[in-house]
């Protein structure tokens, strides 16, 4: 046989093997090439999960034992906000855990969780940056209404002693920089957690469509 007849004889082979697969076939390979990046995706919703939780505490610790009121309000209000994310991301791990258990709906699963973790990117980035004006503006409420006296912020309001203008300068450039700072770092975060990953799997189900 020669080499050319060979080679396409091998290449109709391989372009008509998935013919022969049948649905078991496939969500086994798709949940062979899909689990190693399921795995770190779990990793990343135990680290998420693990660090709020550990906020949690540190923030209703704060809440508890500072001598400001408005520390106290402040901390314990953001106690309460991280308990429904971190319930959210206790969802995320169920739906994730559910592809090894169940092998005839793998692909439908995966699609799932990709949807699923789109939707939490995107909510989590409108909510995060949703959240500085939110802090700045109760912050300065709280603190403005502070009836004991801070030293630190006594003191250099009396070394200074901005104007109101230079105030509110200083307060628009702030925000102006947080704002962006948080953006980016935000977008780069929930990408290097979950974004990559995602994608991979988008780019597994999309492959084996193909071959179906």
């Amino acid at each position: 046989m020669e080499l050319e007849e060979f080679k396409d004889i091998l290449n109709q082979q391989l372009a008509t093997d998935h013919l022969y697969r049948t649905e078991e076939d496939i969500a086994e390979l798709l949940s062979k090439k899909a689990n190693p990046v399921i795995a770190k995706i779990r990793k990343s919703l135990w680290f998420e999960m693990i660090t709020c939780i550990v906020a949690t505490f540190v923030f209703g610790y704060l809440g508890i034992s500072s001598k400001y009121a408005s520390i106290q309000i402040y901390f314990s209000f953001f106690t309460i906000v991280f308990i429904p994310y971190i319930i959210i991301i206790f969802y995320l791990l169920r739906k994730t855990n559910q592809i090894s258990s169940n092998n005839f709906s793998v692909k439908n699963n995966l699609q799932s969780i990709v949807q699923l973790l789109e939707e939490f990117m995107k909510r989590n980035l409108q909510f995060t940056m949703a959240l500085i004006p939110i802090c700045f503006i109760f912050a300065f409420i709280l603190g403005f209404n502070e009836k004991h006296p801070i030293d630190s912020i006594d003191q250099l309001i009396f070394q200074y002693k901005p104007t109101i203008s230079v105030v509110w300068l200083f307060a628009i450039l702030y925000m102006s920089a947080l704002s962006v700072g948080v953006y980016y770092f935000t977008k780069w975060y929930l990408k290097k957690l979950y974004g990559n990953y995602v994608k991979a799997l988008k780019n597994y189900i999309h492959e084996l469509e193909e071959t179906a």
